[in-house]
């Protein structure tokens, strides 16, 4: 299935970003959220549907278009999808990324509120060592 043509290449393309979307949105399945993860996830999804005939084997002679067996298909995607997201969730790329996120969305929060508190403490500082009657320039 290495020279196949523009139809069997979109018939992949349409059973990864159904597969991809069902597994992203539908279940909420991925590493880290957004769009960028569900555009990988088409790829990646293609390539299992792609091989799905080739290893599944051709199932039901009347659901395909030339090589392209569309169960097969579909369960090589899914396999796919979920063997990758598994793994990277297995060695710490989502805790990874999401401690990373939170850290960030943390800092984020914290700096403007614990600046303001820094500066009041520097004004209570020097307005304390002021002498009375006297004003800072």
């Amino acid at each position: 299935m290495f020279g196949m043509d523009f139809i069997s290449f979109l018939i992949l393309l349409v059973i990864s970003v159904a597969v991809s979307a069902a597994l992203h949105w539908g279940l909420k399945y991925y590493v880290i959220p957004g769009v960028g993860s569900f555009l990988s996830k088409v790829v990646i999804g293609w390539i299992g549907a792609w091989l799905g005939s080739p290893v599944f084997g051709h199932w039901w002679e009347g659901l395909n278009y030339e090589q392209v067996y569309y169960i097969p298909a579909i369960l090589g995607s899914l396999a796919i999808l979920v063997l990758v997201i598994d793994v990277v969730k297995t060695f710490g790329g989502v805790s990874s990324a999401e401690e990373a996120i939170a850290e960030a969305e943390a800092q984020e929060a914290e700096a403007p509120e614990s600046q303001w508190v820094l500066e009041t403490s520097e004004e209570a500082t020097a307005e304390a060592a002021e002498p009375p009657g006297t004003e800072a320039t």
